[in-house]
């Protein structure tokens, strides 16, 4: 945890909101594979349960971003939903055997405008 503290507060941010998304993009879709025949109910137990770790890295992270590193509220948002779909587009292809879309091109386009909007102020 002290490596973690010796990085400038931006860095700190960023990847702690990699690590929470990904136990969230497993809390989400991974039982779409590892629960396909089980009960809802197990599913969203088992979510739940992934989730918690998640939520032990997503606040921290969301902490340091806007008190320490000055990020506003708006752009964590977008920082977090470009991790997002930087992580979701491998899982979805390589471990949900999904095929590739351009579509994931082109959302990746729109996720450009959007950090260029929310940060070209800053």
């Amino acid at each position: 945890m002290s490596t973690l503290q010796s990085l400038p507060f931006s860095l700190q941010t960023v990847l702690l909101l990699i690590g929470s998304n990904v136990f969230m993009t497993f809390a989400w879709y991974g039982h779409l594979k590892n629960l396909a025949t089980a009960p809802w109910y197990w599913a969203a137990l088992a979510s739940w349960g992934i989730a918690l770790f998640e939520y032990l890295l997503q606040v921290p992270a969301n902490r340091i971003g806007f008190q320490q590193a000055g990020f506003t509220v708006a752009q964590l948002k977008i920082v977090q939903e470009v991790i997002t779909l930087s992580l979701f587009v491998p899982f979805a292809v390589l471990y949900l055997k999904e095929p590739f879309k351009l579509d994931y091109l082109w959302a990746a386009l729109c996720m450009v405008g959007a950090v260029y909007f929310i940060f070209r102020s800053a």
